[in-house]
């Protein structure tokens, strides 16, 4: 098991460690770096005025929390929160010191099916995310008669990819590659020229959800896994299926 994991960060690097502890091979290459920022308006104050606070990442909530922190406030008591995914639910109840509910599994989609989301008419709903994603939520939120706003709490950073990255990639032979948003997904297919993207798209993929999958499939990717999460724990799961079928068909 050869893989490119392209989670940004430590986390990335956490996923690499336990590939390696299955005993497999990984390669990191993040596509983009995280970097906090200095958000436009009155952050803790549309917080504080919010009757809902949805969290799309870990750093998300990291770096409001933060913000909060340096203006002297606090994360406010009866609301409702929510986490895209658990380990982002786990972070900011950590945080917040209140219950955050999240979906089984992390994606948009099953987020807007929560029933804490059923009826937000006339609710305020604050959205923690870095530069731009997560529209969808934004859009399903406002058509149901709530008023949504974005609070932007990091920026993302593309990291470039270069001709030396990808003849290594293709060097060491990967068989699969991690991708772990459709934002990502487009600037790596954006970013791969011809003969390489050719190559790219034999590798088995494996990203968080259909709606992905759908996008990737449309771009000629012939194998698309959908791990219906972007958790470590999901992930793992789909690489070690993966790993068993391939060890059969081997065996056949």
């Amino acid at each position: 098991m050869k893989v490119l994991v392209t989670r940004p960060g430590a986390q990335g690097l956490e996923l690499c460690q336990l590939i390696e502890n299955m005993g497999g091979f990984a390669l990191h290459h993040p596509l983009i770096d995280i970097i906090p920022c200095k958000p436009n308006g009155n952050v803790s104050r549309q917080i504080q005025d919010a009757d809902i606070i949805i969290a799309v990442s870990q750093h998300a909530v990291i770096n409001a929390h933060h913000i909060l922190l340096e203006s002297g406030s606090t994360w406010p008591a009866n609301r409702i929160y929510l986490g895209v995914g658990q380990k982002t639910a786990h972070e900011l109840s950590n945080t917040c010191k209140q219950n955050v509910h999240y979906p089984t599994t992390s994606d948009s989609e099953h987020l807007l099916n929560l029933p804490e989301l059923k009826d937000v008419s006339g609710k305020t709903i604050v959205i923690l995310r870095g530069n731009g994603g997560r529209e969808l939520i934004h859009q399903q939120l406002t058509q149901r008669g709530a008023k949504v706003l974005y609070l932007e709490v990091y920026q993302r950073q593309f990291i470039p990819i270069s001709s030396n990255n990808l003849d290594k990639w293709q060097s060491l032979s990967l068989e699969t590659i991690i991708v772990t948003s459709g934002e990502q997904l487009d600037y790596l297919i954006a970013q791969t020229p011809e003969p390489a993207y050719a190559w790219l798209t034999q590798l088995t993929l494996l990203v968080p959800s259909e709606r992905i999958a759908k996008f990737a499939t449309m771009h000629e990717f012939r194998n698309v896994i959908t791990t219906k999460g972007a958790s470590h724990s999901t992930i793992l799961a789909a690489l070690q299926r993966l790993d068993t079928g391939l060890k059969h068909d081997e065996q056949e």
